[in-house]
């Protein structure tokens, strides 16, 4: 199946991200893509709590996932929308990252809310407490597709080989990770992690990403990373989109998964080992 990555500079204004993200679907199917991904929190990149109460929705409510139903439809792809920020009526109002995978009939076959928090201090002047904004998810989720089982996650999940394991285990043969990394820990562990990541399981990991500054009306313009990027089950490097916003493409062949393993059938081996106290 050819692939598409989108690596997008969303800012946060959801309407002006939907139309950015149409817009590069449209060049990936032209360009043959039958499965284009998107990178986390397509419909809105910001720090401002407050500005994020007064424009992100309920997923029943929301345009940007509404308007990418159609043109999955419209186009009759397989689209994985990365992930959005959506409102969920949490009594402490805090917010859903939730990933979507949209069938070529523009239907909703999956869901994934992304299950661990970027809490973390990168140095005195880049703090993040995602789980303030945002309510952890605790499902696990695989979704089937014609070309492949798709194993969810979303960003900061990447530092817990543990999902991936379980995930592989379960049948994924592809593990998508769309991500919005920092610049300090982008530089790095982004490529390393995503390769690991795909060697220890001998999946396709398929990485979106957000890149450059970011437009901000409200608060501080947070910063991305950058490098989307598809990694083969035998942990190569298939496309890398530097740090333009962009499409990149790879060709996703199941049967290399079934290859790699038969190779290094590390992902099938555990073995039943407990922790000695001495």
């Amino acid at each position: 199946m050819r692939t598409a990555l989108l690596q997008m500079t969303s800012g946060d204004d959801p309407a002006e991200n939907l139309r950015a993200v149409q817009t590069m679907l449209e060049t990936a199917v032209q360009d043959g893509a039958g499965f284009v991904a998107t990178p986390e929190v397509t419909n809105c990149v910001s720090a401002s709590r407050s500005h994020q109460t007064e424009v992100l929705r309920l997923e029943a409510e929301d345009k940007p996932l509404a308007g990418l139903r159609d043109a999955a439809a419209r186009h009759g792809v397989w689209l994985l929308i990365g992930s959005l920020a959506l409102k969920t009526g949490d009594a402490d109002g805090r917010f859903a990252n939730r990933s979507f995978l949209i069938d070529p009939k523009g239907e909703i076959t999956a869901r994934y809310d992304k299950a661990h928090m970027f809490d973390v201090t990168v140095s005195e002047a880049e703090t993040y407490r995602e789980s303030a904004g945002y309510r952890p998810g605790t499902q696990a989720v695989l979704a089937a597709t014609p070309f492949a089982t798709l194993g969810l996650s979303i960003c900061y999940d990447l530092r817990f080989p543990y999902l991936y394991r379980m995930l592989a285990q379960a049948g994924a043969e592809v593990l998508t990770v769309p991500s919005a990394f920092s610049p300090v820990t982008g530089a790095a562990h982004w490529e390393p992690l995503l390769r690991a990541r795909a060697i220890e399981t001998g999946c396709y990991v398929i990485a979106p990403a957000q890149t450059g500054t970011h437009a901000a009306s409200r608060g501080k313009a947070r910063k991305t990373y950058g490098r989307a990027m598809a990694v083969s089950p035998w942990g190569e490097v298939l496309a890398d989109a530097g740090d333009a916003p962009g499409v990149v493409y790879v060709d996703i062949d199941r049967a290399e998964v079934a290859k790699a393993r038969a190779r290094i059938p590390s992902v099938l081996q555990d073995a039943p080992v407990r922790l000695s106290d001495g």
